[in-house]
């Protein structure tokens, strides 16, 4: 028996490099070698790899950043993740390691008089009762021929690594939605000057029509009509009003805090966007993208549980040995030598009635890899898709706003010309009103656009995989 104990050992150590799957490694995705409304450049580097404090550079904008990221609950359920994902991986490593347990055991037994036990007992003068005191160690380990046992090991790191990649996933949408929402914040307070100062000069233009109205010079219209342009511009004061403090209570929330005012002093129209953005190359993504590397590491788990489904299929090879005392009187229990037995025992276990089951498991599971494959390629490819759009946002809301400027720049020379033209009696109640009222409109829109092209380059940002270093 001991040769043979021997010889299925030496086999197994013989049999454990084989591997019944092959590792696929990584997919591959088809990518550009420069992204579109990207310029073909020599530069590699990418905004990505600039740490988000020395990309997002405003004070207020880092504190609120910072507070997110240490106290926004879904990156604290992330790092959870990652320890209960750590601890399971750590487990894995116990799985080469032999089964053992320790069995402590006593009985007593009294047979029926008429029964064989009981004949025998009465038959050779014994006591009417069995007892039995046993205590022994038992050792169970099964050669990982097949490689199921180190793809069991591949899929928990798999497993393990995609929890961190989620934590970055999280770290990199949480900075750019601080960043978006504060931009959106600065746009606001704009707004709202800009509302406040249209409603100082409606006011002083309201003062003016009455005077010429109570001369005779205009009709009850024109104060009507200048009136209501009045409480136009005075109506967006408590709307910017209202939509600043709900935007203060999301990023504080966001921010892990109790919905607060949030002090600043940066002005919207001084906030300088980078003037050189660099997106570098498309296959950075699969390096820099925490979704893209999670996809890749699916892959990784999907060919693992692969291996393991195939690994069933074959014969599998367990050595199990057990060792202890036994006695029939507990006063002998650890009569050493007399007391001890031992046992040594193989087997090797081909499925047989449910290999068609096994076998379905396995075409099953190469079925979610392809799939896990396909979702990997769609990954990149709404990756390169992000950056692309986010691009051509910047590049044509520069344009945009150069456009805005110069009509609001425009704007605001026929308003001034429109009121000295109206104060000399040059131009009527109407041409003022309607100046006034496109000046609004244009600084507000001009508001929204800078606001927009600040949001496209936190986007690109986040797209091209930056914010989690």
């Amino acid at each position: 028996m001991k040769k043979v104990i021997n010889g299925l050992a030496v086999l197994a150590f013989a049999l454990s490099a084989c591997s019944v799957s092959k590792d696929i490694g990584r997919p591959q995705a088809a990518l550009p070698d420069t992204f579109r409304n990207s310029a073909r450049s020599a530069d590699t580097t990418s905004i990505a790899d600039m740490q988000w404090k020395n990309f997002f550079t405003d004070p207020v904008l880092q504190t609120l950043i910072d507070s997110a990221i240490a106290r926004n609950y879904d990156m604290q359920e992330a790092v959870k993740n990652i320890d209960a994902a750590q601890l399971l991986f750590k487990q894995t490593k116990w799985n080469n390691v032999p089964e053992a347990d320790l069995t402590v055991s006593a009985s007593s037994d009294r047979p029926s008089n008429t029964s064989l036990d009981g004949l025998s007992l009465s038959e050779y003068k014994l006591a009417n009762h069995i007892e039995d005191y046993t205590a022994y160690v038992s050792l169970s380990w099964e050669a990982d021929i097949w490689g199921k046992i180190k793809n069991q090991s591949k899929a928990a790191l798999a497993q393990y690594l995609q929890t961190i990649e989620a934590k970055k996933a999280v770290q990199t949408s949480l900075v750019a939605g601080v960043a978006e929402g504060y931009y959106n914040l600065l746009m606001l307070d704009a707004q709202i000057r800009i509302a406040q100062s249209n409603v100082r000069l409606d006011d002083s233009t309201l003062h003016i029509i009455r005077l010429q109205y109570n001369s005779g010079q205009v009709t009850l219209l024109a104060v009507q009509q200048a009136d209501a342009q009045l409480q136009a511009a005075t109506q967006l004061v408590p709307q910017f009003e209202q939509n600043i403090a709900i935007q203060e209570n999301a990023l504080s929330v966001l921010a892990g805090k109790l919905p607060a005012n949030i002090s600043r002093a940066a002005v919207l129209m001084q906030t300088e966007v980078p003037t050189d953005i660099s997106a570098g190359l498309p296959s950075a993504l699969l390096s820099n993208r925490p979704d893209v590397k999670s996809a890749e590491l699916a892959v990784m788990e999907a060919d693992a549980n692969v291996g393991i489904n195939k690994a069933y299929m074959y014969p599998a090879l367990r050595i199990t040995a057990s060792g202890g005392t036994d006695s029939f009187r507990a006063s002998d229990w650890f009569s050493i030598p007399s007391a001890l037995f031992g046992m040594v025992a193989a087997s090797v276990a081909q499925p047989l009635l449910d290999h068609k089951i096994l076998k379905t498991q396995y075409e099953v599971a190469e079925v979610n890899r392809d799939k896990s494959v396909l979702q990997f390629k769609q990954s990149v490819l709404n990756a390169v898709g992000e950056v692309s759009d986010a691009m051509v946002k910047i590049e044509k809301l520069k344009q945009q706003q150069a456009i805005a400027t110069n009509r609001v720049q425009t704007l605001n020379q026929a308003t001034a010309n429109a009121n000295l033209l109206f104060k000399n009696g040059m131009a009527n109640y109407l041409e003022v009103i309607t100046a006034q009222s496109s000046v609004l409109q244009s600084q507000l829109d001009l508001a929204t656009i800078k606001r927009d092209e600040l949001t496209a380059v936190a986007d690109l940002y986040r797209s091209l995989g930056g914010g989690w270093r």
